[in-house]
């Protein structure tokens, strides 16, 4: 966007990065600019995910890039924020590919899997070469994932898994799903572990092409149109004994990868809210009525600059997450700060934004709609707005209310 110029004169968000940080924000830029952009309308009206582009994702060390070693780039987690700040500016899918595939299948894969497992996946989905997805959310919703109901019992040498999961990203597309499921009896392997007892929630690397799963587009959508969102089906999926992920034990395994997700969200939602910060600005000074520009009027100004006061603090916010998370201090009720305040924001900017360009607001003439649609999901997964009221108000009070 040609407006871009004037919102970096206003707030000097390079000052605060390292040149290392910015490389990987102006390649990210690059990248949504030139592969995704040009394209995004027509692919969010054909419902159409371009599987294509994956491979120049891994080549530009976009995927899983904040894990180290198997191919992965090791950069900061601002570094990592700022990657999904400009892919989220094109399209909120693109991003939620970087976040499922990295910040949810590849980190529960370094975080909790054997060195074998680590060596047969994560390469090749660093590379692009191979798709994961995170399998955790059931049917019957997904804020309470305690009360799962997907299970794994111990058949000899071998797991077998029952169950449904929904609303799982890239499940269709995918070479290796992270499966989440409850240990069905007393005394199997690891079952014990973590007092969690003999239905401790467990995870399990499940090669998409096993016998017994089935992953089915989800269809119908008016958000995330341009990503792939699926139905799996888990009817005596037989996996061997060194499936399991041996890390991870209870419900703190999925969970750990969740908040690495959520991160993501607090700089991805604000690349969203610029998008449509930028489109509203260039319509302000070059659609001109009664005479003049309408963004000569007080009105208009007034909402472009408690648009931008809004994205600059959310940038903020996640800059200074990022700089926590780089320490290692990083909270999960400051990450639950992160992406209520993000997402939140940034749909009020794109309603604000869609006043602005009036009637061809609603067009895909202009992004802000499809922004909008998209973030709807955005508010939805990886913790509604009312589960992070209640992290953060669990932090305030010392009381659970859950």
């Amino acid at each position: 966007m040609t407006t871009a110029p004037r919102i970096d004169a206003v707030f000097d968000l390079d000052a605060l990065l390292t040149e290392e940080e910015r490389d990987w924000q102006q390649r990210a830029r690059a990248f949504a600019q030139e592969r995704i952009v040009p394209v995004i309308e027509e692919d969010f009206e054909a419902k159409h995910f371009r599987r294509e582009l994956v491979p120049e994702l891994g080549a530009a060390g976009f995927l899983g890039m904040h894990l180290t070693g198997y191919g992965c780039a090791g950069a900061g987690a601002v570094a990592y924020g700022l990657v999904c700040l400009e892919l989220e500016a094109a399209d909120s899918g693109w991003r939620t590919f970087v976040s499922v595939q990295g910040s949810l299948a590849m980190s529960a894969i370094h975080k909790y899997g054997s060195d074998a497992q680590k060596e047969r996946w994560l390469p090749g989905m660093a590379a692009g070469e191979l798709i994961g997805c995170f399998a955790l959310t059931e049917p019957q919703g997904g804020s309470d994932p305690a009360a799962m109901t997907t299970v794994a019992r111990r058949d000899g040498d071998e797991w077998v898994i029952d169950g449904a999961k929904r609303w799982i990203g890239l499940a269709s597309l995918a070479d290796v799903a992270v499966v989440w499921a409850r240990v069905e009896e007393a005394g199997a392997d690891g079952a014990n572990t973590a007092g969690e007892g003999a239905r401790a929630v467990r995870g399990f690397l499940v090669p998409t092409g096993t016998p017994g799963f089935t992953a089915t587009p989800i269809d119908g959508k008016l958000s995330m149109r341009a990503s792939v969102q699926c139905d799996i089906a888990l009817d005596g999926v037989r996996v061997p004994a060194d499936a399991m992920l041996p890390g991870a034990a209870g419900l703190s395994g999925p969970f750990g990868c969740l908040n690495e997700a959520r991160y993501g969200i607090v700089w991805g939602a604000m690349g969203a809210a610029r998008s449509c910060l930028e489109a509203a600005l260039e319509r302000s000074v070059t659609r001109e009525v009664f005479g003049k520009p309408i963004g000569a009027n007080q009105l208009t100004q007034a909402k472009l600059a408690d648009m931008l006061v809004e994205v600059e603090k959310g940038v903020l916010l996640a800059l200074h997450l990022g700089r926590l998370k780089e320490r290692g201090a990083l909270t999960p009720a400051q990450i639950s700060v992160g992406k209520l305040n993000s997402v939140r924001e940034a749909l009020r900017i794109a309603h604000e934004a869609r006043s602005i360009l009036a009637g061809d607001g609603i067009t895909n003439a202009w992004p802000v709609m499809r922004h909008a649609a998209n973030l709807e999901s955005v508010r939805t997964y990886e913790g509604t707005d009312e589960i992070h009221q209640l992290v953060i108000g669990r932090a305030l009070t010392g009381l659970s209310a859950f």
